[in-house]
């Protein structure tokens, strides 16, 4: 009986450092079936490394949501109003006047830019210290500045904190944490209603009201904020990990935070998979043909790792000669409607990032995933006192493995049920055949 007890305790003990791997490469399996075998992977057996950007940027890899299962999952996943949501409009006159309006309240002066992240960033660290999440702390930045952007007034706390529930509640699906709650999600699109005579530039005329309020919330409040708030929490657990780099990047110019922001959109993507449906044949050679209806899955992490030594490595010095000899796409390629903040995002980051560590210094033992299903847990010490011991962070790094236990079942069991419940009601799939 001692034996099997101290079996069993060595078993559970165990647990974090193989459980989680496991669920995870389960949940890959449940998630893979979606599309059944008609999906394409791309770098795959058809499509190698070196022709990933020659697809994704032909002109009939352009579908984005009609004719494929996975886009059930992303409409459930963003909704309400995933139709309006510019990620997944298809080509043609509305998504022509929705990229119009999108550009128009993206055209921002440089400084201004940097500005109103300064400012939103300093309003979300007063009195902050101690431990944090780092997405939770980084969605009011991002909120309030979405806000700004939109109807070029200050955020109200009403709608900052509408809008960090929209948020919220979204990437917490979108990770299998949680569930979703969709009156969280409906309170914000009727306080957009509201507002829509508000907006700093015209909202297209051929959209209803309650289409250019899910067109706002799917693009803005949404995408945006839920980008944003995972881009910075990357960067700063990266920073929070490597002490030397965190230390350089405080004093250094902005070239040397570019790197260590570049660097990090390498080994962490904001997109896993992207997938694209054929809206008509891509040749590949003269016996070769990719036919149209077919769906394709550009796989970010993969692309991002090919072409580099010891891929796995934080290396800001990668980016010393030009990013587009490399293999990264951080905002897709321009020839495939690439992300419109691409622009932008990066001098949000900069201003944001250089806040934080005018600041603080960062420390954390967590662990560090491209999804960051624990939010990012860091330590914020304000600069010039006492460091943290090195209990407390030992402290953080236990308590992460064993959270990840609880959280990969988690992930399983709500993922599963979504995945069902997505397959269910097929959103995307009701709506075409409606139209």
């Amino acid at each position: 009986m001692l034996i099997i007890a101290l079996i069993a305790v060595a078993l559970v003990a165990s647990l974090p450092w193989w459980l989680p791997g496991r669920v995870v490469a389960l949940r890959v399996r449940v998630f893979n079936r979606i599309n059944g075998d008609g999906d394409i992977p791309v770098p795959g057996d058809l499509v190698g490394i070196d022709r990933f950007k020659e697809v994704y940027a032909h002109p009939a890899a352009g579908g984005r949501s009609k004719g494929a299962a996975l886009s059930d999952l992303f409409w459930y996943w963003l909704s309400p109003g995933p139709e309006m949501h510019q990620e997944h409009l298809e080509a043609g006159e509305r998504y022509e006047a929705v990229a119009r309006t999108t550009r128009g309240l993206l055209a921002v002066p440089r400084a201004e830019a940097e500005e109103l992240a300064r400012r939103c960033t300093v309003r979300a660290l007063d009195g902050v210290r101690g431990e944090v999440r780092l997405r939770d702390l980084m969605m009011p930045i991002w909120a309030e500045f979405s806000y700004e952007l939109v109807f070029a007034e200050p955020c109200p706390r009403e709608a900052r904190d509408l809008i960090v529930g929209n948020a919220d509640d979204v990437v917490t699906a979108l990770k299998c944490c949680g569930l979703r709650h969709m009156e969280r999600r409906h309170r914000l699109t009727r306080y957009l209603l509201g507002r829509l005579s508000r907006v700093r530039v015209p909202l297209p005329a051929d959209l209803s009201p309650q289409e250019q309020a899910f067109y706002l919330q799917g693009t803005f409040f949404n995408t945006a904020v839920v980008q944003m708030s995972e881009a910075m929490a990357h960067v700063l657990m990266v920073l929070a990990q490597h002490q030397g780099v965190q230390e350089r990047a405080r004093h250094a110019d902005a070239r040397y935070l570019d790197h260590v922001i570049t660097e990090t959109m390498r080994l962490y993507p904001l997109f896993g998979i992207a997938h694209r449906i054929t809206t008509g044949d891509i040749e590949l050679g003269e016996r070769t043909t990719i036919p149209a209806g077919s769906v394709l899955c550009f796989n970010y992490p993969a692309f991002h790792r090919a072409g580099f030594t010891d891929p796995d490595r934080f290396d800001p010095g990668r980016f010393e000669k030009p990013a587009k000899e490399l293999n990264h796409i951080p905002f897709g390629v321009a020839a495939n409607r690439p992300c419109p903040a691409w622009r932008l995002a990066p001098i949000m980051m900069r201003a944001a990032t250089r806040e934080v560590l005018r600041g603080y210094a960062l420390a954390s033992s967590a662990s560090h995933t491209r999804s960051l299903p624990n939010r990012g847990p860091c330590l914020l010490t304000p600069l010039n006192t006492a460091e943290p011991a090195p209990v407390v962070l030992a402290w953080m790094r236990l308590r992460d493995r064993w959270e990840d236990v609880w959280r990969s079942l988690v992930q399983l069991v709500l993922g599963t049920y979504m995945v069902w419940d997505a397959r269910r009601r097929r959103l995307c799939k009701h709506y075409f055949l409606d139209r």
